[in-house]
């Protein structure tokens, strides 16, 4: 018994000395992007998304028609944009953000993907994380979405 007491103290003192390691290397890196965040916020510099356009209308859609966009912007602001996350409020919806940061003056785009799924008018928000003012930028698509040709019916066969 007692030897399986101290195998096991010995166990969990190998996984805490390694794991020691690791997590005092991460705690430095998010200190020094924090700081780096911190400098930039201080200094009164923000990176501005500014849109061509924020909402975008398919029009009329048959149900299960793939259909995509693409949101253009411009970073207006003082310091480079870091989009870090690209969300939809349904999965029928596929936002792609851009990789890397933009700096000021640049363009960027966000291609979003929709599958065509639900029926008559449907509208989706694409929430995106960035380090703007807000931290949270929205673009929306909306489409009127007719259901397909003879969806639900029975093959009928017409003889004369």
């Amino acid at each position: 018994m007692k030897k399986s007491v101290i195998l096991l103290g010995m166990a969990c003192a190998m996984v805490f000395a390694s794991c020691k390691n690791d997590a005092s290397s991460k705690i430095k890196s998010d200190a020094t992007s924090v700081e780096t965040t911190n400098e930039t916020v201080t200094a009164g510099k923000y990176p501005v998304i500014t849109f061509e356009k924020v909402e975008h209308d398919f029009g009329t859609i048959e149900q299960g028609t793939n259909v995509e966009t693409v949101f253009a912007f411009t970073n207006t602001g003082d310091a480079p944009l870091v989009i870090t996350n690209a969300s939809s409020s349904c999965g029928c919806t596929v936002p792609e953000k851009p990789n890397g940061p933009i700096a000021p003056g640049e363009k960027g785009e966000i291609k979003v993907h929709f599958n065509g799924s639900g029926q008559n008018l449907v509208t989706k928000i694409v929430t995106l994380t960035a380090n703007t003012q807000a931290g949270q930028e929205q673009v929306r698509i909306k489409a009127f979405v007719s259901p397909k040709a003879n969806a639900g019916l029975p093959n009928l066969k017409i003889t004369q």
